[in-house]
Formats: structure tokens, C-alpha cells, sequence
């Protein structure tokens, strides 16, 4: 079951738009991301939401992760998008594990469009 978050309060994907009008009608079905970065951004909200199911959905069907359990103490505090191309976006993560332990995360993300939408394929991850 996803965490609430407020509508009004800043998306967590760091946008700087409010969580109502930035990534929460991905999350609610309204609307599908247009971009690999939005989708990127979505995806990392949902992490931050432990919206399993969101992240799911929009995995590539042929990679998809039998299980996800996003209810593992992990807190994400933070993602800056590097660069972000026509099927890829180089972003960082930054984390905070359930010891207390802060770490953070380079990836470059692989994204295809299926049937009209993108879909996480996969991503190239350096541990920080």
C-alpha cells in the first residue's frame, strides 16, 4: 500500500512543481508519462511512495521483477537527473538504508515505448 503524500506538497521527484501536478496522475492512472524522464521521475516517486505496484506497471513485461517489496525501511531522499536522452536518462539517487547508513547511486537507465508508452527496460547502476 503506497504512503500518502499531501497533493499540495513538493513532488518528491524534486520537480519543484507540486506532487498534484507533477507525478501523482501517473500514479493514479490519469495520465502516462510522455518521456523517458517523466517516467524516470515517476518511477522514483513511487519508490519514495513504496508504490509497488506503479513500479511494476511500468517495467518492461519481459523484465519485470517477479516480486518487489519496497516496504524495506528504505528511505530515498533525493534524485538529480543528469542528462536525459531520447531513450535514456542518467540520474543519481541518494538514500538512507535502515541502519542509518546514507548512500547514494549512479544509474543509466534504458527505456523503450510500448504500445504508446515508455517502459523501464533496464539501467547500468555504480554504487557511491
Amino acid at each position: 500500500m503506497p504512503v500518502f503524500y499531501p497533493p499540495v506538497k513538493p513532488c518528491p521527484c524534486g520537480s519543484g512543481r507540486s506532487y498534484a501536478s507533477c507525478c501523482q496522475p501517473f500514479h493514479t492512472g490519469a495520465q502516462w508519462p510522455e518521456t523517458p524522464e517523466k517516467l524516470m521521475r515517476s518511477r522514483y516517486s513511487a519508490y519514495f511512495l513504496q508504490d509497488t505496484a506503479y513500479v511494476l506497471e511500468t517495467c518492461h513485461p519481459d523484465r519485470r521483477p517477479t516480486d518487489l517489496d519496497l516496504n524495506d525501511g528504505i528511505l530515498y531522499s533525493g534524485l538529480t537527473i543528469h542528462t536525459a536522452t531520447e531513450n535514456e536518462v542518467d540520474f543519481t539517487v541518494r538514500l538512507k538504508t535502515p541502519d542509518g547508513q546514507n548512500h547514494r547511486f549512479r544509474e543509466r537507465s534504458r527505456f523503450e515505448r510500448l504500445a504508446g508508452r515508455w517502459v523501464y527496460v533496464d539501467g547500468n547502476v555504480s554504487v557511491r
